[in-house]
């Protein structure tokens, strides 16, 4: 199979490391066919940062060897994500005035607003990830989302800038090369997220997707087809689990297997009698639990999490105001009765989100687990195919060598159906 009809995505988290291999038929074949996929745990990052490159680069190679296993295909490169509480975004408007004598806006006027946008002062440190173009403005007249050949004589752009520290991004980057890996985009996995799960319609009335990581939660928040808000938790699934180890006197790995047996976010649903033989999760293990307690120590930090969200959603004035409510991904999303503490906490519909729109080894990635995986590949067509196919045009900006020119014509030219 040709290469360049090859898609990898490469999802490096806090708890596991996730890599999905999808086939493309053609430039109009609308469903990726999966036929690939490799899961390890994650040792050597915390909270969404290398820590340990060693380990790290043994957990990415577990995950690459298993994929390449199961569809006997070489990976050479992959879209890869990027995540930690490190990440920061912040808005930035771009003007540039319309070179042509008659007026119509041309790709090189856009493509100039937009570095006029981009050229923002960072912190020492800080490199620019993503730089996303949400909506563009001629002469006042406001929410444009392709100005090319309209008439006009001043352009403006409003983006959202995306930014995360160099030594942690620089760490990632090493981990893959030590695999022998070209990195063909850097996405952040908040944003990979939201690409399988979210539909035009969703994203339309207004939408909040939480990707529950190990050691994060990500935010990301559509109105109108645009994203508007971006936001990294300092907070994941890994933290209930520590609670619950420190708890339960157990090894992290019996109270993982505790939390996801066994747990709730809803206490007081479990009876005060109802207790754990902790030797048949694991035979080194002994004694009892009660299940109640465990309950409680798990709802105490899922409803910590659900007041930042809200604090959050507050700044951006979209507290209880999000049509088409909260759509939860990601490992932590899938502890038991955390849908009823969400809608309880949030005063919004909420649902689990699965990947949607694949063929191929589907029951592999049918779990909340893989949005980001999955949503990476999307993400890729739309910068490979240059057409939009329905969903958010991806970043512009990678933080990997290409020209700025090349990513804001691609992206550009994925405006248009």
């Amino acid at each position: 199979m040709p290469k360049n009809n090859i898609i990898v995505g490469l999802d490096v988290g806090t708890s596991k490391v996730r890599v999905v291999i999808a086939s493309i038929k053609s430039k109009e074949d609308t469903k990726p066919r999966i036929i690939g996929v490799g899961e390890s745990n994650s040792s050597g990052m915390r909270k969404g940062v290398v820590v340990d490159i060693e380990e790290m680069t043994k957990s990415i190679k577990r995950a690459i060897d298993q994929a390449e296993r199961s569809c006997g295909i070489n990976i050479e490169r992959a879209y890869v994500t990027i995540g930690g509480n490190h990440i920061k975004a912040k808005t930035s408007k771009g003007i540039a005035a319309v070179s042509r004598a008659d007026e119509e806006v041309s790709e090189e006027d856009v493509m100039r607003a937009i570095n006029s946008a981009s050229a923002v002062s960072l912190d020492p440190n800080q490199e620019v990830i993503h730089v996303i173009p949400r909506e563009f403005n001629i002469d006042g007249q406001a929410g444009i989302q392709d100005p090319r050949s309209m008439t006009g004589v001043r352009l403006e752009v409003d983006t959202l800038i995306i930014e995360g520290l160099s030594p942690y991004i620089k760490n990632l980057r090493k981990c893959l090369s030590s695999n022998g890996l070209e990195i063909e985009g850097l996405v952040l996995d908040a944003l990979a997220a939201s690409e399988s799960v979210l539909t035009n319609k969703q994203k339309e009335l207004g939408v909040l997707v939480l990707d529950f990581g190990g050691g994060t939660v990500g935010m990301t928040v559509y109105e109108e087809r645009k994203l508007i808000h971006v936001h990294i938790l300092p907070i994941g699934a890994s933290h209930i689990t520590n609670d619950l180890a420190i708890g339960l006197r157990t090894s992290v790995e019996t109270a993982e297997k505790v939390k996801l047996t066994y747990g709730s976010c809803l206490a007081e649903e479990i009876g005060k009698r109802d207790v754990i033989d902790l030797s048949k999760i694991d035979e080194k293990e002994e004694g009892v639990a009660n299940r109640k307690e465990i309950s409680r120590i798990i709802e105490a930090r899922i409803d910590e999490v659900f007041s930042l969200v809200n604090k959050e959603l507050k700044k951006i004035d979209r507290e209880r105001f999000l049509p088409a409510g909260a759509i939860l991904v990601g490992g932590g999303s899938k502890i038991p009765g955390i849908i009823d503490l969400a809608k309880e906490k949030l005063k919004l519909p909420v649902q689990l989100g699965y990947p949607q729109g694949f063929e191929g080894l589907i029951d592999k990635i049918d779990d909340p687990a893989f949005a980001t995986v999955t949503g990476l590949i999307f993400w890729a067509l739309q910068m490979q195919s240059g057409k939009e196919d329905g969903k958010m045009f991806p970043a512009i900006k990678s933080s990997v060598n290409h020209g700025m020119a090349d990513k804001i014509k691609r992206l550009f030219r994925s405006l248009l159906p």
